[in-house]
C-alpha cells in the first residue's frame, strides 16, 4: 500500500539541487499521491523548476501533488522530510575569494571548501540559515529528518544535530570516486575496461564528462564491494571485496596504485603508501584535512599538483543546466525519459527507507557516530555504510579506524566542535582558536591577520559576527 507523504525541498530553485534528485522522486511509483513542496526565495528559477516537475508529473503519471513556495514556513508546515540544498551566493564568487584572501597572507589553501581557513568561512556563512530552517522545522515538522545536501556536510549536520531537537542526515557521491580508482586499478582482474577520459580527466573532454565517468562507477559497482569510513570527504577504504567471489580485493588493488604512474592523484597515492589504505575521493579533497600540503618553503602544492577549483568552469556549468532546464520545462521541449534513469544522489532511498520500512543498504551516509567507528566521538558526524529503514538511519558499525587515520579524523572531530561554536556565537576568540588548531595554520600573527581580513571581506554575509543574528 502507498502512504503518501509531503516532501519539502528547500533551495529547489537552484541548478544544485539536481535534475537527479527531482527526478528520482518523481519517477518512483512508492511516492505515488504524496506531496513535492518547491521553495525558494529565487523566483524565476523557482518557477523554472516546478514548471519541469509538474511535466515530468503528468507525463510519468507520477500522481503527485506538486506545490510552490516563496516562504519556506507555508512548506514545512506538516512535512515528513526536508532535504536542503542552499548556498550562500554568489557561490562561485564567495569561494574564490575564500581562497584569495588566504592567498594574501602567503597560505596556499588548497579547494579551500570543507577544511582550512576556506572550510571555515564556508560553514559560517550557511550555518545561521540552516538553523534558522531547523528551527522553523522544530515548530512546524518536529518529527521530520533533516536532509543535507549542502557542503560542508559534517558541519552543517553537526550544527542541527548540536544545536535543534531535528535528526541530520547528510548524502554525498564521494564514495564513487573510490569505485573508479579501484576499476582502473582492478581492470583486467574485474573484466573491466575504464574509458580514456577516467584514466586521464585531465585529456580533452569529449562528449559528458560525467555520464562516462557516472557510468564506469556503476559498472564497477556492480562487481565490487567496498566499505569506506571517516568524515566527509575524510573517508577511507577499509574493505573491498569481489561480490562474485567474496575474494579480498585489497592487496590487488593496493599493488595495482602503487605500480601506476603517479601523475593522477599523487597525494592520494603518497596516503595510501604512508598508511597503508586508500583515501576515497581524491587530491583536491584530502589536501583539506592534512598538514602536508602548504609549506611555502617545499611547496608540496606543486608536487602533488593540486588543482584549483575551475569557479568560472562552473559557473559557466550552472548556466548551461539552467538552459537544459528551461529547455527541458518547455511545453514540447526534450523528451524526458533520459531522466527516468538519472543516477540518485540518496534524497529518494532515504525518504522511501523510512516512510515504508523499506530496509534501503546505502554505501555511505552521513549521521551521527553512536559507536559505528569506535575511536570517534559519539556525536561527530561520520560518513559509513548504512541501512535506512523504519526505524531510521542505522550505521553499520565499522569498528576503529587505523590508528593514523583515526587520529587525523579525531583532529577534525574536534575542530568541528570548534568551527561551530565560533560560527553560532560569532565569537573572534574562538574562531581564531578553530582557525589556529586546523592543519593548515602557520604563524600566529598570519592567522589573526588573515582571521580579520576574512571577517571584513565577509562581513555583509556573516551576520552572527555583526550582531545581525543570533540563535
Amino acid at each position: 500500500m502507498v502512504k503518501p507523504i509531503k516532501i519539502t525541498i528547500i533551495g529547489a530553485g537552484s541548478a544544485s539541487f539536481g535534475l537527479s534528485s527531482l527526478a528520482t522522486l518523481l519517477r518512483e511509483p512508492s511516492l505515488r499521491g504524496s506531496t513535492l513542496a518547491l521553495v525558494d526565495i529565487n523566483a524565476e528559477g523557482l518557477a523554472l523548476v516546478h514548471k519541469l516537475a509538474v511535466r515530468m508529473n503528468r507525463e510519468w503519471d507520477a500522481g503527485m501533488v506538486i506545490e510552490r513556495h516563496h516562504e519556506r514556513r507555508d512548506a514545512l508546515d506538516g512535512a515528513d522530510f526536508v532535504a536542503c540544498s542552499i548556498e550562500v551566493g554568489p557561490r562561485e564568487e564567495l569561494w574564490r575569494r575564500d581562497w584569495e584572501v588566504s592567498k594574501r597572507h602567503g597560505l596556499n589553501q588548497p579547494f579551500a571548501e570543507n577544511g582550512g581557513p576556506g572550510g571555515f568561512f564556508h560553514a559560517a556563512r550557511n550555518i545561521p540559515h540552516i538553523l534558522d530552517i531547523a528551527r522553523d522545522m522544530e515548530r512546524l515538522c518536529p518529527k521530520a529528518p533533516f536532509i543535507c545536501l549542502t557542503n560542508p556536510v559534517p558541519r552543517l549536520c553537526r550544527a542541527v544535530a548540536k544545536y535543534t531537537s531535528i535528526k541530520p542526515i547528510g548524502l554525498c557521491h564521494g564514495i564513487a570516486k573510490a569505485y573508479s580508482t579501484a576499476g582502473i586499478a582492478l581492470a583486467e582482474q574485474l573484466g573491466v575496461e575504464a574509458p580514456p577520459l577516467v584514466r586521464d580527466p585531465h585529456a580533452p573532454h569529449q562528449g559528458n564528462y560525467w555520464e562516462v565517468v557516472m557510468g564506469f562507477q556503476r559498472q564497477v559497482e556492480q562487481v565490487v564491494d567496498i566499505k569506506a569510513a571517516g568524515i566527509n570527504h575524510f573517508t577511507w577504504v577499509l574493505d573491498i571485496r569481489d561480490r562474485r567471489t567474496g575474494e579480498d580485493l585489497y592487496p590487488a588493488m593496493r599493488e595495482g596504485i602503487l605500480a601506476a604512474p603517479h601523475e593522477h592523484e599523487p597525494l592520494t597515492v603518497d596516503m595510501l603508501r604512508l598508511t597503508g589504505y586508500l583515501p576515497v575521493t581524491g587530491d583536491t579533497h584530502i589536501a583539506e584535512y592534512l598538514p602536508y600540503t602548504h609549506d611555502p618553503v617545499t611547496k608540496p602544492w606543486e608536487r602533488y599538483r593540486i588543482a584549483l577549483y575551475d569557479w568560472a568552469g562552473a559557473a559557466r556549468g550552472r548556466e548551461r543546466m539552467w538552459g537544459e532546464i528551461e529547455r527541458l520545462a518547455a511545453e514540447g521541449g526534450p523528451d524526458l525519459e533520459r531522466l527516468r534513469h538519472a543516477h540518485s544522489e540518496g534524497v529518494y532511498e532515504v525518504i522511501h527507507g523510512i516512510a515504508h520500512a523499506a530496509n534501503v543498504y546505502r554505501v555511505s551516509i552521513n549521521v551521527p557516530n553512536h559507536g559505528a567507528i569506535t575511536n570517534l566521538p559519539d556525536e561527530t558526524i561520520v560518513e559509513v555504510p548504512a541501512v535506512v529503514g523504519g526505524m531510521g538511519v542505522l550505521p553499520l558499525r565499522v569498528g576503529a579506524l587505523p590508528a593514523m587515520i583515526g587520529e587525523l579524523c579525531r583532529r577534525e572531530a574536534s575542530l568541528v566542535e570548534m568551527v561551530l561554536d565560533a560560527a553560532v556565537l560569532g565569537d573572534r576568540r574562538l574562531a581564531l582558536q578553530a582557525l589556529a588548531l586546523d592543519p593548515l595554520a602557520g604563524d600566529l600573527d598570519v592567522t589573526r591577520a588573515m582571521l580579520d581580513d576574512y571577517l571584513e571581506t565577509h562581513r555583509a554575509v556573516l551576520p552572527q559576527f555583526n550582531g545581525r543574528w543570533q540563535l
